[in-house]
């Protein structure tokens, strides 16, 4: 079955393409959850853009008309496929026959995108949070890229501008005169009434009175001219303590400013943060260097002094952003935790970015901040502003929940389950922030119950409605209608099967068990994921009880288990080695990539390079290491060269500048020149590392692979099968026995 066809049109893909018909059966037989993984900007070339509103059923379900409705085009009526309820259609669709139908009826266009004709909205706010308390060559690089960021910004975009340090600075860039900033104390409580009373009545401070926020064309001079001349926090602090940042005040400005000028209107918060909080609300360390910042152990055993009261600062200023719809970024830059670990739902909530680096003068910060402003095939951002999802689900289906960077809209419909997976109880969520990459985890259960016969030749369907203002200010509604067969209770097992995409559901359950680190411990997931796995494998697998031998897995559940090995093993659930601030990042991402990308998160990418033909994929195990070669690993978040001990000698050699050794030469160049190629694409930028065998950087490499050769099973010890891993850890070939071992037994 080809999951991939789904994927390219409507961005959908199911773990499940085929599904019982009654819960009972389903409880049985899915073992892993009924899930989607959504895209709602995915850029398809057959996309269909239409420039008038939809058609909604007048029924409760609220559904859009669809390839899927049957139509009477004599009487001019349409059934909704999700609730049965008839409707008419409107005069300006008195032409419909069964020969001139409008674009939506099409049954190849299951994705449709409307272009609302409204008044054209503002166009979005970018509202720039400058930390200020850097070293000085790091601040010129972040107001460089800053200043850069200007030319990439639409014209009629609107700017803002607010640093903070000691203490916190909002700049009145309407007035042009010379740099006017209101400044606000970072150590003094804070409610969004004192910005009303301190800068003016709501009214005055509106959108259109270009006070606070200016379209980049009418202040890229005046603004330009104020981020040259922007200096270090000029509170001093002696070298045994850390810089003061006031990070929560200015948050908390911010997000009120916002909710005061422009509720409701596409906005970005860009915060830009290179040290912790170390004053006022949302503080995470305090000034002196002596005390460390908290670690994941200080977290578990409850000695992370200002951790809670953070995290739920943090999250109040999410909440508060999302009741305006405004999003919020951080870019953390320094070698030191920045608090990320407590600021992440404040991002989650708003579905901002997150970006992790070591300096602003880094290629991962700066390419990462360009590529957010890279302009589509038509010239124009390729982000969303101020979104909501709806989904509907016909007779027999409802939705348990959804997981990613979105929040609840609490709208309880009659298509929702009790049984709440993720962000649970409502059929509608808010998203702050889209953009292509954005995708969303959704869960759903099978209603109908046992006794219950389906109706013959029916289908279960889901539609997926989007509103978001696009990036020139316009209301769009994408609407995503998928359909698939149920199977019936006696069909044969492999009617089921067919339909499984072990790729798909690797990811809903990586999700689910990231979702489950928030309130459970790591043993406990880690048992789970293992319950679950020898479950469906003794289901699904064929064998004789009691003899492993005789285990086989069906191809298209194969590689299930591997993506189960590598999931227990990867920085999503093992903290060893990473802070918090890493540990939050590397979910964060999980929780906001489309399949392809979180599965390379998940079980890395290895190319192999040698003298004997181009490049090839390789098995991630030590043995694929050979000093012969030369290997590419890429784990979304690095992108690693690995030149084993022989071709690294001959490169010191320089035999690579001798032109008797082009194809040396040659064999060099070509993983660098793939690895640029992912660069190039990658979101955020990644880290890009050279190393050869035996080096301190090749530990990212022996990190990631399966330890089949160790110092334990290799004796005596011969480099030629491979690279010989110290560690402890069970390798694939171990997981799998003991996998095959319990599912027989089962």
């Amino acid at each position: 079955m080809d999951f991939y066809k789904g994927e390219e049109t409507d961005g959908v893909r199911f773990s499940w393409n085929r599904w019982p018909t009654s819960r009972v059966e389903a409880t049985r037989k899915l073992l892993v959850p009924l899930g989607a993984m959504y895209t709602p900007l995915h850029q398809s070339p057959e996309l269909t853009k239409v420039p008038y509103p939809p058609l909604r059923c007048k029924g409760l379900c609220n559904a859009i008309l669809n390839p899927y409705c049957s139509i009477a085009a004599p009487f001019k009526t349409w059934v909704c496929p999700f609730c049965l309820q008839h409707n008419q259609f409107p005069n300006h669709y008195s032409g419909i026959s069964d020969v001139h139908k409008p674009a939506e009826l099409y049954p190849n266009l299951t994705t449709i995108e409307y272009e609302l004709p409204t008044n054209d909205t503002a166009l979005p706010i970018y509202l720039f949070v400058v930390d200020i308390g850097l070293p000085d060559d790091e601040l010129r690089a972040l107001t460089d890229s800053l200043t850069m960021s200007l030319s990439l910004i639409p014209e009629n975009a609107y700017v803002g501008l607010i640093t903070f340090g000691s203490m916190v600075q909002l700049y009145e860039l309407g007035f042009t005169a010379c740099p006017k900033s209101y400044v606000f104390r970072g150590n003094a409580p804070f409610k969004a009434t004192t910005l009303i009373d301190k800068l003016g009545s709501a009214e005055s401070m509106n959108l259109m009175s270009k006070k606070f926020l200016v379209p980049a064309n009418e202040c890229e001079f005046h603004l330009t001219s104020i981020l040259e001349e922007i200096q270090k926090d000029p509170c001093r602090v002696s070298s045994d303590k850390r810089p003061l940042r006031c990070t929560g005040m200015a948050f908390s400005v911010a997000v009120s400013l916002l909710q005061a000028i422009a509720p409701n209107t596409g906005a970005r918060i860009m915060s830009f943060i290179g040290g912790p909080a170390t004053q006022g609300p949302g503080i995470v360390v305090g000034e002196e260097l002596k005390e460390p910042i908290r670690s994941h152990n200080d977290i578990q055993k409850g000695k992370a002094k200002y951790s809670s009261k953070a995290y739920q600062y943090y999250k109040s200023i999410g909440e508060q952003a999302v009741s305006s719809g405004h999003a919020i970024d951080i870019f953390s830059c320094s070698l030191d935790q920045v608090g990320l670990y407590e600021m992440r739902e404040m991002v989650k909530l708003t579905g901002g970015f997150m970006v992790l680096a070591d300096a602003f003068s880094h290629p991962m910060f700066q390419q990462s901040f360009q590529k957010i402003f890279t302009r589509d095939t038509d010239a124009s951002l390729k982000l969303g502003y101020n979104a909501e999802i709806q989904v509907v689900t016909s007779m027999y289906l409802k939705v348990c929940g959804a997981i990613g960077h979105m929040s609840s809209k609490g709208a309880k419909t009659s298509c929702v389950s009790e049984n709440e997976i993720g962000i649970g109880g409502t059929s509608s969520w808010k998203i702050c922030g889209l953009d292509q990459n954005s995708t969303f985890a959704f869960y759903f259960e099978i209603a109908n119950q046992h006794n219950n016969q389906m109706p013959p030749d029916s289908s279960g369907l889901i539609q997926f409605i989007t509103s978001y203002q696009n990036a020139a200010g316009k209301q769009i509604v994408r609407v995503t209608t998928v359909k698939r067969d149920w199977v019936d209770n006696n069909a044969p097992i492999q009617h089921l099967t067919q339909g499984f995409d072990q790729e798909t559901s690797a990811v809903l359950m990586a999700r689910l068990a990231i979702f489950k680190t928030e309130n459970e411990e790591l043993q406990d997931i880690t048992r789970w994921l293992d319950k679950m796995l020898i479950k469906l494998v003794s289901r699904y697998a064929d064998y004789k009880k009691e003899d492993i031998r005789s285990f086989n897995l069906s191809e298209n559940f194969s590689i299930y288990p591997t993506f189960m090995f590598h999931l227990r093993r990867s920085n999503f659930l093992q903290v060893f080695n990473n802070s918090p601030d890493e540990s939050s990042f590397y979910r964060f991402m999980l929780n906001r990539e489309n399949v392809s990308n979180s599965l390379v998160m998940i079980q890395p990418t290895l190319e192999k390079y040698t003298f004997n033909g181009p490049p090839r994929p390789e098995v991630l195990s030590a043995s694929s290491i050979s000093n012969d070669s030369i290997l590419l690993l890429d784990t979304f978040f690095h992108v690693l060269i690995f030149s084993g001990e022989t071709i690294a000698q001959w490169r010191k050699a320089g035999y690579d500048k001798d032109p008797n050794y082009q194809n040396f030469r040659d064999l060099l160049i070509a993983p660098k020149q793939d690895a640029a190629a992912i660069l190039k694409e990658r979101f955020p930028y990644p880290r890009y590392i050279e190393c050869d065998q035996h080096s301190g950087e090749a530990r990212f490499l022996l990190a990631t692979i399966d330890p089949n050769i160790t110092h334990t099973n290799n004796i005596p010890q011969d480099p030629s099968k491979g690279e010989i891993v110290f560690t402890e850890d069970v390798n694939l070939h171990v997981f799998l026995e003991h996998l095959k071992k319990f599912a027989v037994q089962s």
